[in-house]
């Protein structure tokens, strides 16, 4: 006899009084990426055969980006070897190691052993981050447009202040703008480059607010209370473009390595999002809890990735040599949607972008609000999201999806999934739909 359990299940009104009787707050409150609803709908257009243009999710084709030779093969080698047992929690020492070396080589930052923790990806160590360090009633500062940070704060129950950082400081925040807000917090969320925007932190921003928070943590210091702590993810460190220099907390102010929380991955680094390698690199004092909660959250990378990240990031010769055609292939994607939409712009057709600076995005503004289409009007950035996947067959994420509530035009292109002929056949579409444009 087999038991169709469907037939138990509740459904209409009676599912959600079920849900709101079984969830707890948080559970019951929290919804899902707004980012992968859109790409949900696109992948249905391209089920029908349409030419989509695909410029939402932060991810990589194996079509257009492959993982590095020397990860693929050291990876399956491992596998014959018989390395697929558990890792220790934490992570290979030997990976660890390896990371302490790519940071002290390329970073300048000699951090111990004992301070790097492997994790499956980056989201581990952001959730151990918040876990290790604020507590319900907390205040968490991040500043939007941002990846996530919402949901973080949501699960955890903090209180959130957030500071909108505009095209003038390239998206990001500035420590004139977060010193009215750091007082009373107890973390700081940065991330450069950012997602969504594909800008990077100048030196003199980031060591501004550098010091804000070392000036915030002396004054705490000597009244006994709570450091304010920063986590800074890097993930997107190794893409940076042209002249663009990644800079980090401790590179620019020594002193905040007692305050800073690093979180990586050679998730995006290496077109390897689903290998799930990522690292925290916390304070040496905290590493001891540090090692207490990730070893209870099971959250480890798979041993033969480890062992092939760990030969990779000691190899800096295939390391360059990889991003020599990687990092080519990115920057000639994001120019050639820049240089197009630059010259839309000088023909007057209401677009603006920002020339890119780092990660696999660009921030482009379609000027088109209040303006009139077949008769309607573009009142929303949803309304423009729409307009140009139906007409130009051409997906992109409104800034909506990472926190900004004003309807200014701004959305996120991400080209890890679309090779040129993609990029121009979809230039060519965007062309033509902003000309009929009223």
């Amino acid at each position: 006899m087999t038991i169709d359990v469907r037939d138990v299940f509740p459904s209409g009104t009676d599912a959600q009084a079920f849900c709101d009787r079984a969830l707890n707050t948080m559970a019951g409150g929290l919804t899902g990426s707004k980012i992968l609803a859109i790409a949900a709908s696109i992948r249905a257009l391209q089920a029908e055969g349409k030419p989509v243009c695909n410029l939402t999710v932060g991810d990589f084709s194996p079509d257009q980006f492959r993982v590095p030779e020397l990860l693929a093969s050291r990876a399956g080698r491992a596998i014959a070897e018989g390395q697929t047992n558990y890792p220790p929690a934490i992570g290979l020492r030997e990976t660890r190691e390896a990371v302490t070396i790519l940071y002290k080589r390329d970073l300048g930052l000699d951090y111990p052993v004992e301070s790097v923790f492997m994790a499956g990806g980056a989201r581990p160590p952001i959730y151990a981050t918040f876990a290790l360090v604020v507590e319900p009633g907390d205040t968490v500062v991040y500043s939007i447009p941002s990846w996530n940070n919402h949901y973080y704060c949501q699960v955890n129950g903090v209180v959130t202040k957030t500071v909108v950082s505009g095209p003038e400081s390239d998206f990001l925040p500035t420590a004139e703008a977060l010193a009215g807000v750091l007082e009373d917090a107890r973390l700081l969320c940065l991330n450069s480059p950012l997602n969504p925007t594909g800008t990077a932190f100048k030196p003199d921003q980031l060591a501004g607010i550098c010091d804000l928070i070392l000036d915030i943590n002396k004054r705490r210091d000597a009244a006994g209370e709570r450091p304010l702590m920063l986590m800074y993810d890097q993930v997107y460190w190794m893409l940076c473009h042209g002249d663009v220099e990644h800079v980090t907390p401790v590179g620019l102010r020594p002193e905040m390595a007692n305050y800073t929380i690093f979180v990586d991955a050679i998730s995006k680094s290496f077109a390897a999002t689903g290998l799930r390698v990522g690292w925290g690199v916390v304070p040496a004092p905290l590493a001891p809890r540090y090692k207490a909660l990730i070893g209870h959250m099971g959250s480890w990378a798979p041993r033969p990735e480890q062992v092939a990240t760990s030969e990779l990031l000691r190899d800096p010769a295939a390391i360059d040599a990889y991003h020599a055609v990687m990092k080519k292939g990115i920057a000639d994607r994001l120019y050639a949607l820049y240089d197009g939409f630059a010259a839309m712009e000088r023909g007057g057709l209401g677009v603006h972008a920002i020339a890119p600076q780092g990660a696999i995005y660009l921030s482009v503004k379609f000027d088109i609000l209040g303006r009139t289409f077949a008769g309607s009007t573009f009142e929303t950035n949803e309304d423009i999201r729409r307009f140009l996947l139906d007409e130009a067959l051409f997906g992109i994420v409104p800034f909506q999806a990472f926190g900004l509530e004003e309807d200014s035009g701004w959305m996120r292109l991400s080209i890890g999934a679309v090779g040129m002929k993609d990029i121009e056949d979809g230039l060519a579409r965007i062309r033509a739909a902003l000309g009929r444009v009223q």
